[in-house]
């Protein structure tokens, strides 16, 4: 039995691993290969394939599965957070696109019902390629990655309106009160259902598939629940996608999610590669190249004007420049949906077949353009900002007198615990953001406010060079390397930790100025040995043995609670040396005996440099000093011996 298109799938992946290895020599990212695969493979070129509707129809299931996993990715929380950016972002970026290109292709000499239809088909981006860069890359959590996140939602959402107003421009169908009450019921009908579904269904149904022990079983509960609702979706004249996306976000609410998202991933890889190739295919090279000069002036243009009116979108919400020209390069380029929306104005009239050639041309060479706009994003960010003559931002801590306290760069999971350990310790600090919504929402309640960290003059307004920690807690990794540069500039005595996803970003950092880089990858780790040691009943203090001395080998520093300065620039200069604050329990056998009787330095290898007793500080205390309950006592020593000491002051060993 031969299956027709079964030889053309091979041919083509084939194909695109040779181009993506030439391509990742070249440095060049995963998606601009697939996309050449596809211009190599189509009917221009190479031939490969004849019709690339075969392909695109499989490639749209791509698509449908990168919205279920980004909506599956998605808390409540979040979600409600990303509601104002979606509905006022992206109307104003639809609006304000399709009033634009209204009056441009008026002026040109077209009709209005034209300009309209251009409008729709330039502010439309591209959901596929924005996200799966932006999730490469760990952007997704920055504000930037929420703002094109919540951008692209909303574009989705109205290709269907778009789609039905196609016929209306082109002069070809009346709309009516009846067939408008008719979508709007339909619509209405099939959102509450999902939430009816989501809130009383989706949990039993997981819980008895997860009862059956079968992944098999698990994997088609969720294809089956994701493409059930791309269907119902697409029935009611939306976006497959759009239907994906709810039920990822359906599915989110499920205890069982990170087990459902893990079993789709390598489907929705495959079946987006395939879609970057389908995209390719559509690209007419001989038209391309007879056309060369105008087709890269119009991409160019397409570039900046979209770029430009995307801008006034997110600034109105509060964002700054920075995140702000981030998004706006992010979104610079034609959506997958466009391709749609443009084959049915190309049968409506509403396009002449020279105009769609020269659509798909620019359309292709944008989306190629993207990674590496994306990745210009934060420097052409900084430069605006520079020029924008930034002023510093308006919040509680303008007005105090700041003097050793603790800055804290994002509030998010981390930065609030942070917070709320300094407040229980009694330590003065500031809260930098730059989600206007949670400095709305905290303030009052923190000392919080708005800006961007990497700029010298928000930096100063915190009182950056009277601090005496700086805690950069954010997601987006080139923010953390510009904020580290400029507080080591401004400040060379600032103690900075910064958080980083990677191992592989710590020594970048520490070159660029951090004292102490945590990285989320490698605490996971240590996290994972030490429950797993846990369970075959390893003493405690052999795992915090082990902990210590791979901490040690990976950052050749302590992670220190607290730390007197002299000897922390002393440790500092010492390998395998540290300095450690711990407070005397009551129940520790120490209390009572004389520094010379606890034999610390003898038995146990660490030398105790000053004890502070309420308000009164010894330093350094001497022989006959006696330690009491709550004293708190400065220790130095070897990092290993440093950890093996602590459970003598929290009474969980004995004293020798």
């Amino acid at each position: 039995m031969e299956i027709p298109w079964l030889k053309e799938l091979v041919v083509i992946f084939l194909l695109s691993i040779g181009v993506t290895i030439a391509c990742g020599k070249l440095r060049l990212p995963s998606t601009v290969a697939f996309l050449l695969s596809g211009v190599m493979c189509g009917p221009s070129l190479l031939g490969v394939v004849d019709d690339v509707a075969h392909i695109s129809h499989i490639a749209e299931l791509g698509v449908a599965m990168l919205l279920f996993t980004i909506g599956m990715e998605l808390s409540g929380e979040s979600l409600n957070r990303l509601r104002r950016p979606v509905f006022l972002g992206g109307g104003l970026q639809l609006a304000l696109t399709v009033l634009a290109l209204a009056g441009l292709v008026f002026l040109y000499g077209q009709s209005w019902r034209q300009g309209v239809f251009w409008g729709c088909l330039v502010a439309l981006s591209s959901s596929a390629i924005v996200l799966r860069i932006m999730q490469e890359r760990g952007l997704t959590g920055t504000p930037a990655g929420r703002l094109s996140l919540a951008i692209l939602v909303f574009q989705d959402i109205m290709v269907a309106p778009m789609l039905l107003a196609v016929p209306l421009l082109a002069g070809r169908l009346e709309l009516t009160a009846q067939s408008v009450l008719t979508a709007v019921s339909q619509m209405a009908l099939m959102l509450g259902g999902v939430l009816l579904f989501a809130k009383y269904g989706v949990n039993r149904l997981m819980e008895m598939v997860v009862r059956a022990r079968a992944r098999e079983v698990l994997l088609l509960t969720t294809l089956g629940l994701c493409m059930g609702m791309a269907l119902l979706t697409s029935a009611l004249g939306l976006s497959l996608s759009l239907g994906a996306f709810l039920a990822g976000l359906m599915l989110a609410r499920s205890q069982y999610s990170m087990s459902v998202i893990s079993g789709i991933l390598p489907y929705r890889d495959v079946f987006m590669s395939l879609f970057f190739i389908s995209v390719g295919m559509m690209l007419d090279v001989k038209f391309c190249l007879a056309n060369f000069f105008p087709i890269l002036g119009l991409t160019a243009l397409f570039i900046l004007v979209k770029a430009a009116l995307t801008l006034p979108s997110v600034l109105l919400q509060g964002y700054p420049m920075r995140a702000c020209v981030i998004t706006s390069l992010s979104l610079a380029q034609v959506g997958e949906f466009a391709f749609v929306l443009a084959a049915a104005g190309l049968e409506a009239g509403l396009l002449q077949m020279h105009d769609y050639q020269t659509f798909l041309c620019v359309s292709i060479i944008t989306m190629m353009l993207t990674p590496s706009m994306i990745a210009a994003g934060p420097r052409l960010g900084d430069m605006a900002a520079r020029l924008a003559g930034k002023t510093p931002p308006q919040g509680e801590p303008a007005g105090r007198a700041l003097n050793d306290h603790l800055i804290i760069v994002g509030f998010g999971i981390s930065g609030k615990q942070l917070a709320k350990a300094a407040r229980e310790s009694g330590i003065e600090y500031v809260i930098l953001e730059m989600n206007p919504e949670t400095v709305s929402r905290y303030r009052g309640k923190e000392p919080i406010t708005h800006g961007d960290a990497s700029q010298p003059v928000v930096l100063e307004h915190l009182g950056v060079g009277k601090a005496r920690v700086l805690a950069v807690v954010i997601s987006d990794p080139t923010a953390v390397r510009a904020i580290a540069m400029e507080a080591r500039r401004m400040s060379p005595g600032l103690h900075i930790v910064a958080r980083t996803r990677f191992v592989t970003e710590i020594g970048p950092l520490r070159r660029l100025g951090a004292d102490e880089v945590i990285a989320e990858e490698f605490e996971s780790s240590i996290e994972v040995f030490s429950r797993v040691l846990t369970r075959y009943m390893v003493p405690g203090q052999d795992i915090d043995n082990f902990a210590a001395r791979f901490r040690r080998e990976n950052y050749r520093t302590l992670r220190r609670i607290s730390a007197v300065s002299p000897l922390d620039v002393v440790a500092g200069r010492l390998e395998d040396m540290g300095v450690q604050t711990l407070r005397l329990d009551a129940a520790s056998p120490l209390c009572g005996q004389s520094l010379a009787e606890s034999g610390l330095r003898r038995q146990h290898g660490v030398t105790v440099v000053a004890v502070r007793r309420g308000e009164a500080v010894t330093a350094p205390p001497g022989p006959e000093t006696r330690f009491a309950a709550n004293d708190v006592v400065y220790l130095f020593g070897k990092t290993d011996k440093l950890y093996a000491a602590r459970p003598l002051f929290t009474g969980g060993a004995a004293a020798a």
